[in-house]
């Protein structure tokens, strides 16, 4: 109880919770990042071969994985990661980056994804305050951060994630914790609908696809926490970034402007800041 009303009455002391439980929660959405698109992999595989009737092959589906099991390996000598060896930050420094056992370079990825997320955590907890607004928000900054790297990565954004994020937005605005029903319903729909509309008014014009379906329901997710006032914002944002980001990478780098760029970062980052300053966005731009 003492706790809960310092939670209440020091906002510092609000701070420095949220950004310790976003360390540690960094830490579970690396095995996330890393995990969800394994696992993804083995269902089809095992999907596969019960629609064609054959034996799973231990050549197509590896150690069964899951979020829990098996614990952390290195993926070079396979040394058990034990506990210690485990805290967020303090163990990578520890560690000075490198396997206690076989001394492989650490990704930097992984103290990144934790510092991000306590960084992202803290802003949220300085926009919301001590309120079930937070509680609500940090589900939603916590469920973006792996959506934007697996999408990064492997150009998928999960149905584990995304179905979810949608139901809770909507279940959110039961409460008008962020937008009323009506506004949350039909922003989920709008959100999916819009992006559906382009990605085939773009097959019919180039014979390509432009986008995929997860990034249909990224954004009617989005939508439902947001409202429907808000996507135009959430589609600017997205927008503006990765064509900035897209046109960098063809000069600066030379990428091929035909290889496809995942679009789902860019809406889970407009997302987020569309939840925390959208409407004042609006705000200000209708003054």
């Amino acid at each position: 109880m003492e706790i809960l009303q310092l939670l209440e009455t020091s906002a510092p002391f609000l701070l420095l919770a949220t950004g310790l439980l976003g360390l540690m929660l960094g830490s579970f959405l690396n095995v996330v990042i890393h995990r969800l698109p394994l696992m993804m992999e083995q269902d089809m595989a095992r999907e596969c071969h019960e629609f064609l009737g054959t034996k799973e092959a231990t050549a197509d589906i590896s150690e069964k994985v899951n979020l829990l099991t098996p614990g952390s390996r290195c993926p070079d000598c396979g040394h058990r990661i034990r506990s210690f060896e485990n805290i967020p930050v303090i163990s990578y420094l520890f560690l000075r980056g490198r396997c206690s056992s076989c001394k492989t370079a650490i990704s930097i990825r992984y103290p990144a994804v934790e510092i991000i997320t306590a960084i992202l955590s803290m802003t949220t907890a300085l926009h919301f305050g001590y309120s079930p607004q937070l509680l609500a928000a940090l589900v939603f900054t916590w469920a973006l951060i792996p959506l934007f790297l697996i999408d990064f990565d492997h150009q998928i954004l999960p149905d584990a994630i995304t179905l979810p994020l949608l139901w809770a937005g909507l279940l959110c605005s039961l409460s008008g914790l962020f937008v009323d029903a009506h506004a949350s319903i039909v922003g989920a729909v709008a959100g999916y609908l819009s992006l559906w509309l382009i990605y085939h008014i773009f097959r019919l014009a180039t014979g390509k696809e432009g986008m995929g379906y997860g990034d249909f329901k990224l954004l009617g997710a989005i939508g439902a926490w947001v409202g429907w006032q808000c996507l135009p914002v959430v589609i600017l944002f997205s927008s503006v970034v990765g064509a900035a980001l897209g046109v960098t990478l063809i000069l600066v780098r030379g990428r091929d402007h035909n290889l496809p760029m995942p679009f789902g970062p860019f809406l889970a980052a407009a997302g987020w800041m569309t939840l925390l300053w959208g409407k004042d966005i609006i705000t200000v731009y209708l003054k």
